[in-house]
């Protein structure tokens, strides 16, 4: 598959909460163009490296458009979410807060997500139209 025809979220495959995101992708973009690619898969870990990222340590999330640009954390989410639309929109309101405090909010969430959401095998969800979107 061509990468550059699809854009990629990257995010950790074993957390709950990014596991309900990978659903809400896979709800909202009607179009079919957004990919997952499990931070613990090889499609993710090489993205994440590519990226200066750690692939052992995924407490980031990526957004890679089709043109190449690249967001990270919290502003993959909320690019995510405007490009999905629908109630994905509603994370554009985390705008409003100051960066600082969006990527203290984030890095929070990021360290405590077991322990607030605990864990979920992405790759078990059993829709096949999503696993259809998940990258190796």
């Amino acid at each position: 598959m061509n990468q550059a025809t699809h854009a990629i979220a990257v995010m950790d495959g074993t957390c709950a909460l990014c596991a309900f995101g990978a659903k809400m992708v896979h709800r909202l973009d009607k179009s079919g163009t957004i990919k997952i690619a499990p931070i613990q898969g090889e499609t993710g870990t090489a993205l994440m490296m590519e990226h200066g990222l750690d692939p052992l340590d995924p407490d980031s999330w990526l957004f890679i458009e089709e043109d190449g640009s690249v967001t990270r954390d919290l502003e993959a989410v909320i690019r995510l979410g405007r490009r999905t639309g629908g109630i994905g929109w509603f994370l554009v309101w985390l705008k409003i807060f100051p960066k600082s405090a969006r990527d203290w909010m984030y890095a929070r969430v990021a360290r405590n997500r077991y322990t607030m959401f605990g864990r979920a095998e992405m790759c078990d969800i059993p829709d096949e139209g999503l696993k259809a979107r998940l990258l190796p």
